[in-house]
């Protein structure tokens, strides 16, 4: 055998050899891999869901603290955020005119007392005088008159004392109620007055607290639409409500929906309601920010994980997995208020069709899957 030959069948081994190399590759490279995806079968389910709402608190009193008297602030018995009961002392006013008033009017008692004893001397030096005809009637009559005028100057000095009083009193301001004292933005020396524009504090009343919160008027519906009679009936007939507070616990008091605000607000399509939750250790304060919980009873729906929907153009899907593993998008329709991490689908689903949990965004229709058929305690473990 020549050189040559050699080299020509070898170069024909080689061909040959990656020609099947290639065709080994192809086989295995060219059919798809079938992904796994966790799926659930859907049932009927009942189940208590609760809609969150943002809230802003207010105490059931927000008091403004006005002086009565005109001084100067001599003493602040409170600091700000101190919790304080009706009667407790809050500021006292430096106002040496009423403490002059009642220290006249109190001499002057002394002095309509001592009027009243000279008068009433005279009727009994006069009357058995008249009485024995030594003088005319006229001079106790007079006498008596005398003595009446000086009784009408007692009383009106009486009644000067109790003004000065009660106005030396207005120098020290209290509170009205139980609460808690707001910004305090006088300091001592400020001169105030009944004609202040700004308040010397307010104190918000705390032992009940309102919950103010809005909600859209369909999901307004889905709440009462059970319910008979009259809106206010409807309201009434609404299940106690949790308060959830600003680190996420939730509140040890449940509330109870009480007003609701008879005008739809045609901007935004909500209705403002108020909550009301007691407050005896004090904990929730005005001004905070809450969120007011709802329960919802739902009787044989279907509930589906928030996690197994996906929007395209303002319309929510499911996929649906079909006998033959492939995909279908389902188009559905859900309640308005979001509750948890479920949704109460109206349409677009039923019982017995199973669906993918998660991923669905990226599936796309038709896509061949391995279902991982997941229980239904794992699926709605967080489900009450």
């Amino acid at each position: 055998m020549t050189k040559q030959s050699f080299l020509s069948i070898l170069a024909a081994s080689l061909i040959i050899a990656s020609c099947g190399k290639n065709d080994k590759s192809a086989q295995a490279g060219g059919a798809p891999q079938i992904k796994e995806y966790k799926t659930v079968t859907l049932q009927l389910k009942s189940a208590t869901l609760n809609s969150d709402f943002p809230a802003s608190i207010q105490g059931q009193q927000n008091i403004e603290i006005r002086p009565r008297v005109e001084g100067y602030i001599d003493k602040i018995f409170v600091d700000e955020g101190a919790v304080v009961k009706a009667g407790q002392p809050l500021f006292k006013i430096s106002a040496p005119e009423y403490e002059q008033q009642v220290r006249t009017a109190t001499a002057s008692i002394k002095s309509a007392q001592a009027e009243v004893s000279s008068a009433k001397l005279a009727v009994n030096k006069v009357k058995p005088l008249v009485e024995k005809g030594i003088i005319s009637k006229y001079d106790l009559e007079s006498a008596q008159y005398t003595y009446e005028s000086a009784m009408a100057s007692l009383a009106q000095a009486n009644a000067a004392l109790v003004n000065a009083k009660v106005n030396l009193g207005y120098t020290t301001v209290t509170s009205p109620v139980n609460g808690v004292v707001g910004s305090i933005p006088f300091r001592l020396g400020s001169l105030v007055s009944s004609n202040t524009a700004e308040p010397l504090t307010t104190v918000s009343s705390i032992g009940n607290v309102y919950a103010y919160f809005a909600m859209n008027e369909k999901v307004l519906l889905n709440f009462t639409k059970d319910a008979g009679g009259s809106l206010n009936q409807k309201i009434k007939s609404m299940p106690d409500v949790s308060l959830l507070l600003s680190d996420g616990s939730t509140y040890d008091q449940k509330g109870k929906i009480e007003t609701v605000n008879g005008l739809i607000n045609t901007e935004t399509g909500t209705v403002n309601f108020r909550a009301r939750f007691p407050n005896p250790k004090g904990i929730i304060r005005s001004g905070s920010s809450t969120t007011v919980q709802i329960p919802n009873y739902v009787k044989d729906a279907i509930i589906i994980p928030q996690s197994a929907t996906f929007e395209l153009q303002d319309k929510m899907f499911a996929v649906i997995v079909g006998k033959d593993k492939k995909t279908t998008n389902a188009n559905i329709t859900v309640l308005d208020n979001s509750a948890g991490n479920y949704y109460v689908v109206t349409s677009g689903l039923k019982a017995g069709d199973e669906i993918v949990l998660e991923g669905v965004a990226s599936l796309k229709e038709g896509t061949e899957i391995k279902p991982n058929n997941q229980s239904q305690e794992a699926v709605y473990a967080d489900l009450k």
